[in-house]
Parts: C-alpha cells; structure tokens; sequence
C-alpha cells in the first residue's frame, strides 16, 4: 500500500537537556477512518512505529490476511509517524546538524510525538500503538510512561532492553563507526561508506531467521546481501549513530508494572529477538497481556505469501475489541 507522505512543521523543540531547535519537521504518513466524538476530537487514532529494515517483517508480511478479514480501514484511523532522529523527520542528517544534532533519549521520542500530535490532530486519548522490532520500543516506552495516554499497544518481535548479545553487537556497531576517519567532517567520503557498508553487513546477519540463511548456499546469501546493501546504501551514518547511542539505554523493565493498556505481543524468533528470552516474559511482567508465538513458516528470505491465519485470527479477535 503506498501512503502519500506528509510533512508538519513545529516552530521549536526543546529537548530534555534545554537544547531548541526551530522548524521542526515531522513526516507522517496517515490512512483509515477517523471518528470524532461530540467535541470533534478524534477517538480511534492507532500510531504505527515500525521495524528498523522492512524486509523481514511479520506485520509487512500478515497485513494482507489481517487487513482483509478485520476490516480496519473503516474502523481506526492509522497514523505512521517517522520518530525523532529519522531521515524524514527531524535528524541528523535531515537538519544538516550530523554530528553536532543533540543527543535524544526515548523520553525526548516520546515528547517529541505528542507535540507533533497535540499540534496537528485533536486527539484527546490515542487508541492503540503498535510497534514491530525497535519500532517497540518507542511504544513500551509511551505506555510506561504514561500507562493512561492509550487503550491497548501491540508489539512484534520486540524487548524491553537493549542488554547481553543486543547491547554487544550496538557497541560492535558503535566502534564501527567510531573508526570513521574524518566523522567530524561534512559531506561524503570513501571512510563514511566504507564503515556503513561494514554496518549493513552487521544488520544484515540479523535481518532474517536462522532457518530462512541456513536454507541458502553462499552465492545466495551474497546475492541477497547485495540487494540489501543497495537499499541501505543511503543510510546516514548520523542518524544511525545517534539512533544505536539512543537505544543502548533503553531499559523499561522496572516499568513495565505501569501498562494499563491492553496488550498484546507476537514473537516469532529472527536472529535478533528471542522468543522465550525476549517476548515470553511480557505475560508475566505485563498486566492483562496476551503473547503469542508465529511459527516461522518462510522458506525464502524476500516476501512470500504464507498462512498467517493462526496468529492472524488472534490478532484480529484482540483488535475487534477496540472498534469504536
């Protein structure tokens, strides 16, 4: 489905430490159906954060099924916000700042879109916040803070930190980039590439499930790594940079208590998020939660049609509840 984007512009930011910046842009991307209440407010907004590369997304890949048979385009009004420190939204690389843009912080995330939604919609309570990958964490980090803002969150293969082999390979990619010659220097250059490319090739191993790379011979995974780099060979090393410093201090897991909303998570075990290590634990830690597991059916590493009608149905039975 292709959205028209769309840009708001915030005459200021202030981020947690005092730092302003002027003429703030957002960029967000909106479908569905909005409906109002008497005083004209909006009451079925549902904001959409999504993973860090599309390419293998259960949310991507089971939207068709889910779409389909629930209807939701009539019933919630879906709005897909590029977060703070994203090309397209206010970034490094977006203001021209690169490594001088101030150092954010989730909180400063999460501030960062009520302002931009207090500006642009009326919207006096957010229906739901879904999230897939680092896109979750955005959304357990909102319903944390502030437990009454939503009535339900809904995550996919997510965490509630950053810590043992997800902290590893950040610091890996921190010293990559930390061995950037002239970082310090404006515009393009061969040592900025180069260390990206090593980057990607890092994002890449953790791209996909282990059962989809162990099916594939060498030329294979070197052909798919190619395509994978062509996409990403844009990727500023700024916004990354800034980005991996931000979520090597995620921790909610003393918070997680706080969640009023009702929740429910999907876990189906890539190569960066654990099922039972990562996902599993939201049932206990999570007030009135659901989790559940998708089996990993794929063969191929690109897109496929595949049956996603079991957790496809609990996931549709979760959303009924909240049509207005």
């Amino acid at each position: 489905m292709y959205l028209e984007k769309n840009i708001h512009v915030m005459d200021s930011f202030e981020f947690e430490y005092g730092r302003v910046l002027e003429n703030v842009e957002v960029e967000y991307r909106e479908f569905g159906t909005p409906k109002y209440d008497e005083e004209g407010f909006i009451t079925n907004a549902v904001l959409f954060f999504s993973t860090f590369n599309g390419i293998y997304s259960f949310l991507r890949e089971s939207h068709n099924y889910i779409m389909s048979h629930g209807n939701f385009t009539d019933e919630f009004y879906f709005i897909v916000v590029s977060p703070l420190g994203t090309p397209g939204s206010c970034s490094p690389s977006s203001t021209g700042l690169n490594y001088e843009f101030p150092r954010y912080t989730y909180a400063d995330g999460i501030n960062f879109l009520k302002q931009f939604l207090a500006e642009k919609f009326k919207i006096r309570k957010i229906l739901g916040l879904v999230g897939e990958g680092i896109g979750g964490y955005i959304v357990l980090s909102w319903a944390c803070e502030f437990p009454d803002e939503m009535e339900f969150i809904f995550i996919v293969n997510s965490a509630a930190k950053v810590s043992g082999y997800r902290f590893i390979i950040s610091k890996v990619l921190e010293l990559i980039m930390d061995s950037t010659e002239d970082y310090y220097t404006d515009g393009y250059s061969i040592s900025k590439t180069k260390n990206m490319i090593a980057v990607n090739a890092l994002l890449f191993a953790h791209s996909s499930s282990k059962k989809i790379f162990n099916n594939l011979n060498n030329d294979e995974i070197t052909a798919i790594f190619e395509d994978f780099n062509d996409e990403c060979i844009f990727r500023d090393i700024y916004d990354f940079k800034f980005r991996n410093e931000c979520s090597m201090e995620y921790d909610v897991v003393d918070k997680l208590g706080n969640i009023k909303a009702k929740s429910l998570f999907v876990g189906t075990n890539d190569n960066y998020f654990n099922f039972e290590l990562d996902m599993l634990p939201f049932k206990e830690l999570v007030p009135n939660s659901i989790v559940i597991k998708q089996e990993d059916q794929k063969e191929n590493y690109y897109f496929e049609e595949k049956d996603y009608a079991p957790v496809g149905k609990d996931v549709i039975a979760f959303l009924e509840q909240f049509k207005k």
